[in-house]
């Protein structure tokens, strides 16, 4: 081997070695977020390495230049062999050979792993599932970029990829923006694309009379998605998945009490439709929350029993001589991703659910799947409430065998002044009933005022015991702050409380099925409330919220003059329903709206969000076209600089844009002739462009033969606009609003086939 071509040999590995260690700086940019999802441990050391492990495999093989298959085969054999011996060892013969029972225990490790994705709340602790999960799907995304970037030349393909992956925990745990981590990913995206094109062999010319084509287009190319992202991001709705979700489309429910977002939503869509037998409407509920750690009201971790279990729902918690409701509701879900499905409270039954396994909690009488959604289900809910009369609920106080000793913990920093308000606007109270009744006029009278914005602005936006404290001092907020300061001063009371998550009762629509008004529940009312524990009786609902609903009362046995001595009509969970004063029956629809909004929807249209819509879409589709348009600029300014290189990728991405096949196997002349005889390229302007590529690649290092830069830069352009007039009208708008050269790379695998062309 000559001296010369050790040199370029040098100069390819080098560039194969650059561009490995930029792919593993993309991968891991892309994890990062990843440690918002899941807690920091093992598992984010076993990721790396596995990546690391892939990438040197691929590398090794192919500086022996084995076929692509051969290097995805090793590849794919280092991953078996590392998530053999590090998870599956116990199962594998020596380590790492699989058997049967590895095949077996995979998927289980999987399944367990999608289980407590779908009911924990981030941050997940890294168990040994998540963990199988999280460091296999690292390796097999490296297996997949490596492919994609090295052996197919598409890096672009690639880091779409990358930052598709990147996207998912901030689907999954919505939080501010990660501008270090943007940045970070921007940049190893950027060094991955400028990597490969280093990778790829140039001709021998001397490195001064390079352009800054490739650096400017990427740079392009990042500045143009900086101003997507900044101008038109922000006029966008919100994504509507939010922690604790299932992993289909549609509005979610946030199962960790940070509903600021949800609420907050532009646009509001419809999650589902409801009607009943019973007198009212009631609250739907999809979980409870009773510990509160950290700053944050966390699910509750109970037992799950399947809904064909006797054991499913357990006892209503009520003594014999409490009377309870017997009713049903038949809910249908239009657009709503959860596993919880919302049911009134207490369910007793629950018969339609399916496409997964569904099981009820018998401590909440909540319904919840390990591996399903709620999308599309239509269920029937028989449910069965409490309904004391007011002395009952006097009589009895709020203690009981059934609570957890978590209903009734403080954190340790908790502020003095939430129990000295709730000693202060309890004083005159003589029960237990009286002082929660007490606090609820108090926060629905006028010194409280519910807004959405408020808590933005003044930097209290959550639900911890200083944004409660700040909540009761500014005394502007939504329900989240609403219900856990009425929680927690509950428990300064020694009361035990707990927080419920789910949709208010909805808003009557015109339809009507078997006499049953149907109501629509809208993504604006999830919403949050508290309850209280009252032996003999058990979850009691309370309503502090301002403007929404109406607040929790009870009938007195002696009924007065002019109502009814159904205790119906006047039970907690009728009157904790958003109902219009007098009318139990029905809701008045423009109340009902304005609650449902909190007061703070517009009352026209607002066009902005369409037009930020229809802006974005503009700016999406125009952006290949664009940075096409950019690319060929520069292309265009390096030819005509001397860059013969230039000019002639410039003729092989036209051709690639407008259907032609560009063969790494095709020499230049062979390649024009095709051009010529076959797409009509002009032939003079051809060989001008053949003639620079050709004493440009074989003329000695660092010499200029003639001076071509000015020629080939005009017969490039000629060219590329005869190729584009030589194909159909759809091709060619085809070819300019969606360029495949911006994936498709001169010489890589998918250049050398040409797609079925346009009409």
């Amino acid at each position: 081997m000559s001296s010369a071509e050790a040199a370029r040999v040098a100069r390819g590995r080098g560039g194969e070695r650059l561009l490995t260690i930029s792919i593993l700086a993309a991968l891991l940019a892309a994890l990062l977020p990843v440690v918002r999802v899941i807690e920091p441990g093992w598992w984010l050391i076993g990721a790396l390495l596995l990546a690391a492990m892939v990438l040197a495999a691929g590398y090794t093989a192919r500086r022996y230049r084995l076929p692509a298959v051969a290097v995805t085969l090793i590849e794919a054999a280092v991953w078996v062999v590392f998530m053999t011996l590090v998870f599956l060892r116990d199962t594998a013969l020596l380590w790492i050979i699989p058997t049967t029972d590895t095949f077996r225990v995979a998927p289980q490790l999987v399944e367990a792993a999608m289980v407590e994705i779908t009911v924990g709340a981030a941050p997940l602790e890294p168990t040994l599932s998540l963990g199988f999960v999280v460091v296999g799907a690292m390796g097999l995304l490296t297996i997949i970029v490596d492919h994609v970037a090295v052996t197919a030349r598409m890096p672009l393909l690639a880091s779409v990829g990358i930052v598709a992956v990147s996207l998912i925990p901030a689907i999954a745990a919505p939080s501010d923006v990660d501008v270090i981590g943007f940045v970070f990913l921007a940049v190893t995206i950027l060094f991955l694309i400028r990597s490969e094109t280093r990778s790829r062999e140039k001709p021998l010319e001397r490195e001064a009379e390079r352009t800054a084509g490739v650096p400017a287009t990427a740079l392009g190319i990042g500045a143009i998605a900086i101003v997507v992202a900044v101008v038109a991001t922000p006029v966008l709705p919100q994504p509507g998945a939010r922690a604790g979700t299932g992993m289909g489309p549609g509005p979610g429910i946030d199962a960790t009490l940070q509903l600021g977002d949800d609420l907050r939503r532009p646009q509001e869509a419809e999650v589902l439709r409801l009607r009943t037998d019973a007198p009212s409407v009631p609250y739907l509920r999809a979980t409870t929350l009773s510990r509160f750690e950290g700053g944050v009201w966390e699910p509750d971790r109970a037992q799950t029993i399947s809904l064909g279990s006797e054991r499913a729902f357990g006892a209503v918690d009520a003594d014999a001589d409490v009377r309870l409701g017997d009713y049903t509701a038949k809910i249908d879900v239009v657009n709503l991703d959860s596993p919880w499905a919302p049911v009134p409270y207490p369910a007793v039954g629950v018969d339609g659910l399916s496409a997964g396994l569904w099981g009820a909690v018998p401590y909440n009488h909540t319904v919840a799947s390990t591996n399903s959604s709620t999308q599309g289900q239509a269920y029937e809910v028989a449910y069965a409430p409490a309904r004391p009369s007011l002395e009952q609920v006097r009589n009895t106080t709020s203690v009981g065998s059934q609570v957890r000793d978590e209903t009734t913990e403080l954190p340790s920093d908790i502020s003095p002044i939430i129990g000295e308000l709730a000693q202060q606007m309890t004083a005159e109270a003589t029960t237990d009933y009286d002082r929660l009744t007490a606090l609820q006029r108090w926060f629905r009278g006028g010194d409280f005022k519910y807004s959405l914005e408020a808590p933005v602005e003044e930097g209290f936006d959550g639900s911890g015991a200083e944004a409660v404290a700040r909540f009761l001092e500014v005394r502007e907020g939504y329900c989240v702050h609403f219900a856990s300061a009425f929680a927690l001063m509950a428990r300064t009371l020694n009361m035990p409380s707990r927080i419920v998550v789910g949709y208010l009762p909805g808003t009557p629509t015109t339809e009507s099925i078997d006499g049953q008004p149907v109501f629509s529940v809208y993504s604006s009312q999830l919403h949050a409330w508290p309850e209280v524990y009252f032996d003999g009786i058990g979850w009691i609902p309370f309503e502090p919220t301002s403007g929404l609903g109406v607040p929790t009362t009870f009938s007195s046995e002696a009924a007065l003059p002019g109502q009814s001595t159904n205790p119906d009509a006047v039970t907690p969970q009728s009157s904790a329903t958003p109902t219009a004063p007098g009318d139990q029956a029905q809701i008045d629809l423009e109340e009902e709206r304005q609650n449902a909004s909190g007061g703070g929807a517009a009352a026209g249209l607002d066009p902005l969000p369409i037009l930020g819509v229809v802006a974005a879409l503009v700016v999406l589709l125009a952006l290949p076209f664009l940075i096409r348009e950019l690319r060929r600029r520069q292309q265009e300014a390096a030819a005509r600089s001397g860059d013969a290189a230039a000019a002639w990728q410039s003729v092989q991405e036209a051709a690639i844009d407008v259907g032609i096949a560009v063969p790494a196997s095709e020499t230049p002349r062979a390649f024009a002739r095709r051009l010529v005889e076959e797409h009509g390229a002009p032939a003079s302007e051809m060989n001008t462009v053949v003639l620079a590529i050709e004493r440009a690649s074989y003329s000695r290092a660092g010499t200029r033969s003639q001076w071509m830069g000015d020629a080939a830069a005009a017969a490039a352009g000629s060219v590329r606009a005869a190729l584009l007039a030589s194909v159909p009208p759809s091709r060619r708008i085809l070819a300019l609003l969606a360029p495949r050269s911006l994936i498709i790379r001169p010489g890589s695998v998918y250049a050398g086939s040409a797609p079925v062309r346009a009409g």
